[in-house]
């Protein structure tokens, strides 16, 4: 007897196979809070490895990786308007492999994918967005763009490559083989005997960018470029220079002063967007921090200026009570934009907010010594910065400097109490690289008279580096609590080296000079070859080989780093000669390849001009 309908459906139904549920996003929950803030899109995001260039080669289609990082306020902007928009992302998903990274946690890839579209585009930066071959090579990169501009370069993309897929691959392939070969290739190593010229060549560079005016360099927006200053604070030390001092003395009380510097809360920003250090782009970064801290430190012992070691004090004293995590490292970053997704909100003040917070008398003086006179600079208000002095101020407003003093230790309490109740989001990965330049900068605060809770800091620190980070055989890229994440890069295996090296200086921890020599013979062995530096062991990219010399950029150079440290502990029979003559052999090609432009070569310049220790 034949079964009635509705009992054949659902049997059907009962015994049809399960539908699969519709798969987790492999970034959801991921330790790395950038990547699991884009699990939710509705673009489905890949992370970066060989499964996603396998897919690639199996679908034929283009890889569209897309690199920011957590702090970045154009990376929020990009996720807010093109990445949760569903038009943008059934494109990506229908005709691209998307994959995002976290530039952090994959720096030598990002490092890669950033040159690229330099050379190719003119400029680069975050958020990046870069389409690559099936082969693994890059195609176009680009940085933010609006939605309508996005969409019509996603539907101009796969377009092209529906109809034109294998020209543009073999395109592809050959910008790459015409980049590689102007980069390539090996350099004159520099001559010792030519280490003064070449010092005296890169003085010369940095006072030709130097900003008489305002300090620093250039004439647009302008970052601290930590890794320059103590090149030429150095050399400053070796050789006294009258106009050299005058200028690395404005530098640093330019940035302390204005708006690169954090003045209620301490702590450095990213960048200013203007010359004149006036506003910021409101990120603090770890690697900021630590590198100013110690810059600062030795500014003030060197230069003979106590107000410059305060401000290295109060840095330290920034990283202990911010950036501070749980298990003993530092975390790498506070946002931009606040838990409102308003671009320096936690910093700002509206005249309203500070009427009602202060007293007429506290709101009188914080608009002469702040500049807070009510004139929003932003949607969200003003930055407080040190425009007038103690006695400047008490000056005009005919008060005792006593009183004014009083006044504005009353108002920074009150306007820090109420910007505690703000929200501000933090990256709280611990990444190996920026927390070896924080071991550093604690191992120089050691050294103050008050240094006792920076040495507390610092054996935390290193404790979680030997415990967590370290495998005994392999560094990590990063900590998630007690979790280790991914590979560590050369940077993280020499700026770590470094900050045990200086740990060891500063406290006579032998166990941290055995730790920096195991880390430092491990990285010539993964990292250098005939050819050079490479970044990592394996990018997975078709594109950027080994390098003869690495510039400086926002950290110094790891190839110059390493092979200061290497030299430091071959002197002390920790590492043997034959390590000493590859460091010896390495600094001379960075020698060489600064001879054209020695500015961005600080760190060579550095170590050659005064190899004496070693670390740099």
């Amino acid at each position: 007897m034949p079964l009635r309908p509705a009992v054949a459906a659902l049997l059907a139904l009962l015994l049809a196979p399960p539908t699969p549920a519709a798969a987790a996003s492999p970034l959801a929950d991921h330790p790395s809070p950038y990547l699991a803030l884009h699990a939710g899109d509705p673009v489905e995001w890949r992370l970066w490895g060989p499964e996603a260039l396998a897919e690639a080669r199996r679908e034929g289609r283009l890889l569209f990786v897309s690199s920011g990082y957590f702090a970045c306020h154009w990376c929020h902007v990009m996720r807010r308007e093109s990445f949760s928009d569903p038009a943008i992302a059934a494109l990506l998903n229908e005709h691209f492999v998307p994959v995002k990274v976290d530039r952090e946690l994959l720096p030598a890839l990002d490092a890669r994918l950033i040159d690229f579209t330099e050379r190719t585009q003119g400029r680069a930066g975050w958020p990046l967005g870069v389409f690559i071959t099936p082969a693994g090579h890059p195609l176009l990169g680009f940085t933010y763009l609006p939605p309508e501009r996005f969409r019509a370069l996603l539907e101009a993309m796969a377009g092209r490559w529906e109809s034109e897929g294998e020209s543009l691959s073999a395109l592809a392939a050959r910008v790459v083989e015409t980049l590689e070969a102007q980069t390539g290739g090996t350099v004159q190593p520099l001559d010792p005997g030519r280490a003064p010229a070449l010092e005296a060549a890169f003085r010369d560079q940095a006072l030709d960018l130097a900003d008489g005016l305002a300090g620093g360099f250039g004439h647009e927006n302008k970052f601290p470029m930590a890794p320059q200053l103590a090149a030429l604070l150095q050399l400053q030390g070796r050789h006294p220079d009258a106009g050299l001092g005058a200028f690395l003395a404005l530098t640093l009380e330019q940035m302390a002063s204005q708006g690169l510097y954090d003045l209620l809360g301490g702590g450095f920003f990213r960048y200013t967007v203007d010359p004149a250090w006036h506003l910021p782009h409101f990120e603090k970064m770890l690697y900021d921090n630590a590198q100013l801290a110690t810059l600062y430190l030795e500014a003030g012992r060197s230069l003979g200026r106590p107000e410059l070691t305060a401000v290295g004090r109060e840095t330290l004293a920034f990283m202990l009570r911010e950036l501070a995590a749980p298990d003993g490292g530092f975390i790498a970053s506070l946002s931009a934009v606040d838990d409102q997704d308003v671009e320096g909100g936690y910093y700002l003040w509206r005249e309203e907010t500070l009427t009602g917070l202060l007293d007429p008398e506290e709101r009188a003086a914080v608009r002469v010594a702040w500049g807070l006179d009510g004139i929003p600079e932003l949607e969200a208000g003003q930055l407080p910065r040190r425009v007038a002095g103690l006695e400047a101020t008490a000056a005009e407003l005919g008060r005792p400097a006593g009183t004014v003093a009083t006044q504005l230790e009353h108002a920074a309490a009150k306007l820090r109490k109420a910007r505690a109740l703000r929200g501000l989001p933090r990256d709280g990965k611990v990444v190996a690289a920026w927390n070896g330049l924080a071991l550093e900068a604690l191992a120089a605060g050691t050294r103050l008279p008050d240094g006792a809770a920076f040495r507390a800091a610092g054996e935390r620190l290193y404790a979680y580096l030997a415990g967590v980070l370290w495998d005994g055989g392999r560094l990590a890229r990063a900590g998630h609590g007690r979790q280790a994440v991914g590979e560590g890069t050369l940077e993280d295996y020499a700026l770590v080296a470094r900050g045990l090296l200086a740990w060891a200086g500063a406290t006579g921890d032998a166990g941290a000079r055995r730790f920096a020599a195991r880390l430092v013979a491990t990285a010539w062995e993964r990292f250098h070859g005939p050819a050079g530096w490479r970044l990592a062991s394996d990018s997975l990219l078709g594109y950027g080989g080994a390098e003869p010399a690495l510039m400086d950029g926002v950290l110094p150079s790891p190839g110059a780093v390493l092979a200061g440290v290497t030299l430091a502990l071959a002197r002390t029979g920790e590492l043997p000669d034959s390590l000493a003559r590859q460091a010896a052999a390495a600094l001379a090609a960075g020698g060489g390849a600064a001879r054209d432009g020695p500015f961005w070569y600080a760190s060579y310049v550095r170590l050659l001009s005064a190899p004496v220790g070693g670390e740099g």
